[in-house]
């Protein structure tokens, strides 16, 4: 793997740790018996594991386009299937995403999940391994391993701790993404034929095929990674998973899963199949756009906060898919820190809906108004998400958007022009929930509501922190993603490659 630059830091086996810490923390909950501890011992463990993999910033080059802080190890021997992991740019923020918002997902989850606590914690790190093997993986059979052990545990969180139709949402969840991971599948021993009898992601990724079984990998792949971003139109189940959902099941979902889809389309996608990702891009950009009006479009129409907020995700996922399609650094570099972006506000307008539903048992916006006056700290964290997600310059999202659009008016200006009808719309039905939501009449249901406490505000703090630090500095985070955006052009354009 001439690709892989071997870990030779101070932590040598650092992904293999931060892969095996959170099955370490699952072992250790069978020495405890109340709930209690158990708890700790998630809090902990979670904890422990986003500390260790500050290091992956810190100590990433990011100069170099290779995987790094790489291990290849030999494991299975026909066919030749090594575990074989590493890091880039495109992989990196994804991987400390992760890793973040599991102690948070663990500590809304505190008083919030009321029965089987021990059997939740454990889903939840199970989960957080599956995901970041994800992330991590280059051997193709070891990616598919970790990105099938994600269908259980989400489908646990939905179908044990959700709500009255959790039932219906669950298996509606597990039944789209099989059948977009079968035809992965399949895509999977295609290449493994056609790509020179190997796995090995990175080799894959430099073969060559030709332009009929491109066209059959790429829709193969393409509808793999559709449902999971979801994209108009295999979005329907989202809504329903993430009204059922718990609070942590949402947070995840909506900051770390929907970003496999994405993820897949960067890493898979188009140095792969170049040709056909060219040929078939009028396709992917009418859906991206479909997705961004319709997702707002149907937020304006939501009374239920985590409808609102699921459809807002199906919109501003319309722009990573948009971003990564124009074929241009601007649009994939937007696209990239627009997954990031996404994960930080939508997760915390998750937590807010779990926060006020804990009090008023209701997420209907008609239910929770006026909450400026007894909560005035949830309000502006609430105000602060909302502003973010809309766009405002100085957060976040205003830079990855900025960055999506420019790349898609290089593309096409008509195009550019239409998608950002999608922010607009983003304003108004924000900005309506805020209006109702935060400065609304209290009723005799909100007006004695018991403001955040300090367990709460540790939860929504770091992310509030996220927000203004990427929309200030945003170079600190898109510089290490340049040499590995880049390096997916470079593979692209290798074949008859970018028009």
């Amino acid at each position: 793997m001439p690709d892989v630059i071997l870990n030779t830091t101070a932590l040598p086996h650092l992904l293999t740790l931060l892969l095996a810490l959170p099955l370490i923390g699952v072992a250790m909950m069978a020495f405890f018996k109340d709930e209690e501890s158990v708890k700790h011992v998630a809090f902990w463990t979670a904890g422990l594991e986003f500390v260790l993999s500050l290091p992956l910033y810190f100590w990433f080059d990011p100069s170099r386009h290779q995987m790094q802080f790489g291990e290849v190890v030999p494991w299975i021997t026909t066919p030749s299937i090594s575990y074989a992991v590493g890091i880039d740019g495109i992989s990196l923020w994804l991987v400390l995403l992760t890793t973040l918002l599991t102690p948070i997902c663990v500590v809304c989850s505190w008083t919030a999940i009321t029965s089987r606590m021990r059997e939740f914690m454990i889903t939840l790190l199970v989960m957080e391994t599956a995901l970041v093997g994800v992330f991590c993986a280059l051997n193709f059979v070891l990616f598919y391993v970790f990105w099938e052990a994600m269908l259980i545990p989400m489908y646990l969180l939905i179908g044990v701790w959700g709500g009255p139709n959790r039932i219906y949402a669950a298996i509606k969840f597990f039944l789209y993404t099989l059948a977009g991971s079968l035809l992965l599948l399949v895509a999977i021993i295609v290449l493994y034929f056609q790509g020179g009898h190997t796995f090995d992601i990175l080799a894959l990724s430099r073969a060559h095929y030709s332009d009929h079984m491109q066209a059959w990998l790429f829709w193969a792949f393409f509808i793999a990674f559709a449902v999971k971003v979801p994209m108009f139109p295999f979005h329907t189940w989202l809504p329903d998973a993430h009204v059922e959902a718990p609070t942590a099941g949402s947070v995840i979902l909506a900051s770390i899963l929907l970003k496999m889809g994405a993820y897949g389309f960067l890493r898979f996608s188009l140095p792969m199949l170049p040709d056909a990702s060219v040929r078939f891009t009028p396709v992917v950009l009418a859906l991206s756009v479909i997705a961004i009006l319709y997702g707002a479009y149907m937020a304006l129409a939501q009374s239920d906060l985590k409808k609102l907020i699921a459809y807002s995700s199906v919109s501003h996922m319309g722009f990573v898919t948009l971003g990564i399609f124009v074929f241009n650094t601007q649009g994939a570099e937007g696209a990239l820190l627009q997954m990031l972006n996404h994960g930080i506000t939508t997760g915390g307008l998750f937590l807010c809906v779990g926060l006020i539903y804990e009090r008023t048992h209701s997420r209907l916006i008609a239910d929770n108004g006026g909450l400026s006056k007894p909560m005035p700290r949830y309000a502006a964290c609430l105000v602060i998400f909302a502003l973010s997600s809309l766009g405002l310059p100085g957060t976040n999202n205003f830079i990855s958007e900025f960055l999506v659009l420019v790349g898609s008016f290089i593309y096409n200006k008509a195009m550019a022009v239409v998608a950002t009808l999608g922010i607009i719309l983003a304003a108004v039905y924000l900005l309506w929930m805020v209006q109702r939501v935060a400065f609304g009449v209290p009723s005799e249901k909100t007006a004695w509501l018991p403001d955040l406490n300090w367990c709460e505000m540790a939860t929504l703090v770091p992310l509030i922190i996220l927000i203004f630090w990427i929309g200030v500095f945003p170079n600190l985070f898109l510089t290490p993603m340049h040499a590995s955006i880049e390096q997916v052009f470079v593979l692209m354009d290798r074949g008859s490659g970018l028009p």
